[in-house]
């Protein structure tokens, strides 16, 4: 392209669709105004005015995991960018892609306390891959590519770009897209030794199992995933942001491994010989005791990013690379050794194991369990849809009562614990995934967080449905004060909540509420055609707790069963 004369904020929109942008999540302000007027004629991006700016930044993240693809959320200087961290902070946890762009205060009045001047460089540092702030227009270009280039490579993460007001409006002319070289070395392929290793490991192995994270869903490495589970005959867990990496209903799915996860899951681990883990940090909710997590076998951790080998758990063989690549070099070796779908007693034990301890979800009492509801959730939707939820109580049943069956169709808040996560991140998701009913798996102390987005779903017709699971409590803090502070329930009773379904109404969505077991699922089938966003609330059970349980601290085989 030629050099073309344009201001700071014409070239920003330029250089967001070169790089593909189609949606920005924000809210404007006065340090950021000259790109909201640039924004006007603006016909190619779609902006979506949010009503706070965490809600922006959740939205661009629920986008970037719904799509795959950088999401991008927008917004003034100060209080409109310090805003922005909580959302940031999250997909930095999750390594999620979202580039938030800030305006800030003219050059000149940097670090004089000018008004709605805060130190975003610094704010960011230590919650993104990478933050720059466009000191001259004639960077801008090239600092855009790079933000894009450096969410997206490698492991993923978010990057944040500050722009002051007078660059904005500054003029040059400038080559968009820039030419620029990406000089980070990201190492995709093992080595042939590793894989080696891993082969002979993985084929002498009596009883494996594999442990499936996000690095699967953001490598696009599920298909591998599968293929090797079917070869070994190996039966696979996964973490919370793994989920759907392998079809949860499928003969070797487990479930989710953890504090909250499936009984089987936990027991396959503590038993297993060999345990592969990719894409997946093991994290202290996902491990227990790391003395004794899978005490029995020898743990092979395939990951991109090689701070986290080694970081949680002992590791027997560390592998750098690609979850992709790994795994189909891995397969390829494996093919010479290893007979398809073999049987072993391991997997008679893991059979044994999944009927005994298949979960219990047909309650009929009145007010309705949790597990009844995922049930009936999952009797309406198809395999498109997209689950999305909030954190806290909620999220844990829907983690481990859900069946989902592809990745990306499952969402939610990892590492970070957003409260307040799910409802912009569906609104996100729907936008990114406008084909796919969009369903948010609410408590309510979690959705009054951003409550305040029905009018941005409402004003942009983004028509989510979030299922309140309603028990007027912080419902997990309640259940960590029963079963270890003897019951001392200190500052969670929600007492008057809001009446969900007028605070629908008020906002324009549609609004109803199920009480019994068997209105759950006609009313999310008239919520999911009802061709508006939707709020049905559910009371449940108020002393309902998730089980099983593991302490923090505690083994994974020795969980509170009741």
């Amino acid at each position: 392209m030629e050099m073309v004369e344009l201001t700071g904020s014409k070239a920003l929109f330029e250089a967001l669709r070169a790089e593909g942008v189609k949606h920005i999540f924000g809210i404007p302000g006065g340090a950021i105004i000259p790109i909201y007027d640039a924004l006007y004629d603006e016909r190619e991006i779609r902006h979506i005015l949010t009503r706070h700016e965490q809600g922006a930044a959740h939205a661009a993240d629920g986008y970037a995991r719904a799509l795959g693809k950088a999401g991008v959320c927008m917004t003034t200087s100060g209080p409109g960018a310090t805003n922005l961290t909580t959302g940031i902070l999250n997909a930095y946890m999750d390594s999620s892609p979202v580039v938030a762009i800030s305006g800030q205060v003219p050059t000149p009045t940097l670090g004089r306390d000018a008004f709605q001047e805060a130190d975003m460089l610094s704010v960011m540092l230590p919650i993104t891959k990478h933050n720059f702030i466009v000191h001259r227009i004639e960077e801008l270009p090239a600092i855009v590519r790079l933000a894009f280039k450096t969410a997206t490579t490698g492991r993923q993460g978010p990057v944040h770009i500050d722009v002051p007001k007078d660059v904005q409006v500054s003029k040059a002319k400038l080559k968009i897209p820039a030419d620029v070289k990406y000089e980070k070395v990201v190492k995709l392929d093992p080595s042939a030794e590793d894989v080696r290793k891993a082969v002979d490991m993985l084929a002498n192995a009596e009883r494996p199992v594999i442990y499936a994270g996000g690095g699967v869903v953001w490598s696009g490495s599920s298909a591998e995933l599968v293929a090797l589970a079917e070869l070994l005959g190996a039966p696979v867990t996964t973490s919370l942001l793994g989920k759907g990496t392998i079809p949860e209903d499928h003969p070797l799915a487990l479930g989710m491994l953890g504090m909250h996860g499936r009984m089987v899951a936990n027991l396959a681990v503590t038993e297993c010989d060999v345990l592969l883990g990719v894409g997946v940090r093991f994290s202290d909710r996902a491990t227990g005791d790391v003395r004794y997590f899978a005490p029995k076998a020898k743990i092979i951790h395939i990951d991109i990013d090689p701070v986290e080998i080694g970081k949680s758990v002992r590791v027997d063989l560390p592998i750098v690379g690609d979850a992709k690549r790994s795994l189909s070099a891995i397969i390829k070796g494996l093919r010479t050794q290893v007979q398809r779908g073999r049987t072993s007693e391991w997997l008679q034990r893991i059979k044994k194991l999944r009927e005994e301890l298949a979960p219990r979800m047909d309650y009929d009492e009145v007010p309705i369990k949790p597990q009844r509801v995922i049930k009936e959730i999952m009797e309406v939707l198809d395999d498109d849809a997209i689950i999305v939820t909030e954190v806290g109580q909620c999220q844990m049943w829907a983690a481990h009562f859900c069946t989902i069956r592809k990745p990306r169709h499952f969402i939610s808040s990892g590492g970070l614990g957003t409260m307040g996560f799910g409802f912009p991140a569906a609104m996100g998701a729907k936008v990114a995934r406008p084909e796919c009913d969009v369903v948010n798996i609410a408590g309510d102390g979690s959705f009054l967080m951003n409550s305040q987005e029905l009018a941005t779903v409402v004003e942009n017709k983004i028509n989510v449905v979030s299922c309140i699971f309603n028990n007027r409590y912080l419902g997990m803090v309640k259940q960590w004060q029963d079963m270890f502070f003897q019951k001392r329930r200190s500052a969670v009773d929600l007492g008057k909540v809001p009446d969900f379904v007028k605070l629908a109404e008020a906002y324009g969505a549609w609004g109803e509420r199920a009480t019994r077991p068997s209105e759950v699922a006609p009313k999310l089938r008239e919520a999911l055609r009802c061709g508006k966003p939707a709020v049905l609330d559910i009371p449940i059970d108020p002393d309902e707790h998730v089980l099983p349980m593991v302490p923090v601290g505690g083994r994974l085989d020795e969980p509170i069963l009741t």
